[in-house]
């Protein structure tokens, strides 16, 4: 039987003990230095050239996609977006160091990690434009991804809303002998929600083989970390839940890849959480919405540019003669034609009827919805002019 005596581990003090932030260093890991060389490459085995390829693949093609979305926010042809810029290793490296069987909950800066499992460019732009065939009916904002086949979560707006829920589903999958984990993205800003707290305290107790990924990139929206928090980052707070807790340099692709590999292992042999804090910088702005050179500098940005996950990482591949350049330039010239491509068909592709509204949601829609739905029908109808006819939303 399990001992609950609370104090039965509790060191005894005949002396006041006060117990001072930083008295416990949390260090970094880090595998590549800043200018792309490995540190100890005698140590450390890492993945083979192919999968190195579809790394630095799937970290281009983010980019690609998030300046191309950008510029069709600033056009008026989607109303939202959110770019990764800086972020690139910390999402995609992760990612590879999964299996396809394990659920990917993120918060909505993880759009690597979805291009790396195999999500397509079409797919992308249907959700973007909440066209017929995005899987939301366009309900969703934009970059609210979600896709079953590859096991990936829908995002949810509210923040810290997904860290709880990754708690319960890899209790779920404990609980029917799966040989997967939950990993759960999120950002620095997002654990200061209560849900962080709620979560990571249910994995720990329920013995839940769940991987907290945060993304610590220095700033939630304007609020820069040493004015969210005065304790040490994300990883000190593993700690103090009893949680497993791996700090990493999140722009370093082979020490996110080691770590996450590392965490993976240990919930899923140990049935037990994990929390990895990702230490990034987000060189974009938090969203179209935002601009940030209202509370940070440009001297700022610079020191991190210098940073480029993607550049250490070619640098990396190049002294392994694994970098083909020719290549390389050919794989972002014609990702930039598909995008494109996708994103004219996309915007031509109807939306869906206005009765799919109320659907989803309930077996048979309620008699509240169906009223619901008509009153709305009766306010397009009085103001047209407002609500200009589409194909597919004739109704």
């Amino acid at each position: 039987m399990q001992n609950r005596n609370h104090l039965s581990n509790v060191k005894i003090s005949h002396n006041v003990s006060v117990i001072e932030n930083g008295l416990l260093e949390i260090p970094m890991l880090q595998l590549l230095n800043e200018q792309g060389v490995e540190i100890n490459p005698k140590k450390v085995k890492f993945f083979d050239r192919d999968t190195a390829q579809k790394i630095l693949n799937s970290m281009h093609y983010t980019r690609l996609l998030d300046d191309r979305m950008i510029g069709a926010q600033r056009q008026g042809r989607i109303s939202f977006y959110l770019a990764s810029l800086g972020e690139e290793a910390a999402t995609v490296a992760s990612a590879a160091a999964l299996e396809p069987q394990d659920m990917i909950m993120s918060q909505y800066r993880e759009q690597g990690a979805l291009v790396y499992r195999g999500y397509t460019t079409q797919q992308f732009m249907n959700q973007m434009f909440s066209n017929k065939d995005d899987p939301n009916k366009g309900r969703q904002m934009p970059i609210h991804y979600g896709d079953k086949a590859l096991n990936f979560m829908t995002v949810s707006s509210p923040l810290g809303t997904q860290i709880p829920q990754a708690a319960g589903y890899a209790y779920g999958q404990k609980m029917a002998g799966q040989s997967a984990i939950t990993i759960c993205f999120f950002g620095e800003g997002a654990a200061s929600e209560g849900d962080f707290h709620a979560g990571l305290n249910m994995a720990a107790v329920l013995n839940c083989p769940c991987v907290f990924f945060c993304r610590n990139n220095g700033y939630a929206i304007s609020t820069p970390a040493d004015e969210q928090f005065a304790g040490d980052g994300i990883a000190s707070r593993g700690i103090g839940y009893g949680v497993k807790t791996i700090r990493v340099d999140g722009n370093d692709v082979l020490a996110v890849y080691s770590a996450t590999a590392q965490a993976r292992k240990i919930a899923l042999e140990e049935n037990c959480p994990v929390l990895v804090e990702a230490m990034t910088y987000r060189l974009s702005a938090h969203s179209t919405s935002d601009d940030p050179s209202g509370y940070r500098s440009k001297e700022e940005e610079q020191k991190w540019a210098e940073r480029d996950p993607i550049v250490r990482f070619e640098t990396w591949m190049q002294e392994k003669n694994w970098l083909d350049k020719e290549a390389l330039e050919a794989y972002k010239t014609k990702t930039r034609e598909e995008i494109l491509a996708a994103l004219k068909v996309a915007e031509k592709i109807s939306i869906c009827e206005i009765d799919e509204i109320i659907n989803d949601v309930y077996d048979t829609p309620p008699w509240h919805l169906e009223k619901q739905l008509k009153e709305l029908k009766s306010h397009i109808k009085k103001y047209p002019e407002a609500y200009p006819k589409t194909a597919g939303s004739n109704k």
